[in-house]
């Protein structure tokens, strides 16, 4: 507990809940990216490869993935070029853009994601053992509450994101 007196009120509630989710952000990035090494394969790597996941026959440009995950761009042509080399997506010509190419995910892309996500879910699967479904579930729809906020009421400057969960 704070002593106000010496450390002044608590932060606003709805400052500490944000604070909660990066912290949380801040913890299971480290063990996904602990977990995620012997495939080779790093956290935003992996990120790339569920954005795909959730449409995969769906071709995208760097410049429509940095915009999906608000990422700068020359990050993000860095970790496509990590994962074309690997072999996990595939390139192809622009066909209303000779200046970029199309980014597709591949079968060997999709057989690292679904690899990811079983080396994931043991720690994931952990962490919720104690939580009912019905919990998990109301957990689940306030976050997608917050997160559908916060895509909504992004920068104007900035083009809306696909909706799907990244």
């Amino acid at each position: 507990m704070t002593d106000p007196e010496k450390d002044g009120p608590a932060p606003p509630l709805a400052l500490r809940i944000v604070n909660w989710i990066g912290i949380l952000d801040q913890l299971t990035s480290t063990e996904a990216n602990r977990l995620l090494k012997p495939l080779d394969l790093g956290l935003p790597q992996f990120v790339l490869l569920n954005h795909f996941s959730h449409r995969p026959d769906q071709a995208r440009t760097v410049t429509d993935i940095a915009r999906a995950l608000q990422q700068p761009q020359p990050g993000v042509t860095k970790t496509v070029q990590k994962l074309v080399d690997k072999g996990w997506l595939g390139e192809r010509a622009n066909g209303r853009d000779g200046r970029s190419k199309l980014l597709v995910l591949t079968a060997a892309g999709k057989a690292r994601h679904r690899a990811a996500i079983a080396a994931l879910m043991p720690s994931l699967s952990r962490a919720f053992a104690d939580w009912s479904a019905r919990d998990q579930q109301t957990l689940f729809k306030l976050l997608d509450r917050l997160k559908v906020w916060f895509d909504r009421d992004r920068d104007p400057t900035q083009e809306p994101r696909d909706r799907q969960a990244t």
